[in-house]
C-alpha cells in the first residue's frame, strides 16, 4: 500500500521568520532554542532540530474542516525552514522514535479509527488503516503532548 508523509508548506510561517519577539508575542508565537535532540520536531522538515537551532512554537489548525473533529494545537517550525520533507512509503525518524496517536479520517473528515502505538510500528499501522477503503487520510500526533506531527495520504 503506497502512502506519503509530507511536511507542512512553509508559506504560512515565512512572515514570522526573523520577526521581533514583540511581533511574535502579538501573534501568540514563541521563539525557542532547541536544547536537546530529540525534543523539538519541525513540522516542515519532519526532523528534530539540532541543539542551538531556533524554532517557532505556534498554534496551527491541522484539521480546519467544519466537522466535530476540527482541531488545532501547538507545533514547532524551524525558523527559516523552506523545503517540506516528503517521505514515500516510509516514515521519518521524528515519528518512528516517539509514542504516537494515529487517527484515520474519511472523506467527510470524520474519524473512523485510531490507535496509540510505538512509532516503530507506524508503517504497518498506516498499511492496516489504509486497507479500509473509507479511510482518506491519517493524522499522526505525538501521544505524550498531543501535538500534531504529520498527515499521511494515500500514495
Amino acid at each position: 500500500m503506497s502512502f506519503v508523509i509530507q511536511g507542512l508548506d512553509p508559506a504560512p510561517f515565512r512572515r514570522l521568520y526573523g520577526a521581533s519577539d514583540e511581533a511574535l508575542a502579538a501573534e501568540q508565537v514563541i521563539r525557542m532554542t532547541a536544547d536537546s535532540k530529540p525534543g523539538f520536531p519541525c513540522r516542515v522538515t519532519l526532523e528534530d532540530a539540532e541543539p542551538g537551532e531556533t524554532l517557532l512554537l505556534l498554534n496551527y489548525e491541522h484539521l480546519p474542516d467544519a466537522t466535530p473533529y476540527r482541531s488545532r494545537h501547538a507545533i514547532f517550525v524551524r525558523e527559516g525552514a523552506e523545503t517540506p520533507a516528503r517521505f514515500n512509503d516510509e516514515a521519518p525518524v521524528s515519528l518512528t522514535s516517539r509514542l504516537l496517536s494515529v487517527r484515520a479520517f474519511d472523506h467527510d473528515h470524520l474519524m473512523t479509527n485510531a490507535d496509540v502505538i510505538d512509532g516503530k510500528t507506524l508503517v504497518p499501522l498506516i498499511e492496516r488503516f489504509f486497507s479500509d477503503p473509507s479511510v482518506a487520510y491519517l493524522h499522526v500526533h505525538n501521544a505524550k503532548r498531543g501535538c500534531f506531527a504529520a498527515r499521511v495520504d494515500r500514495g
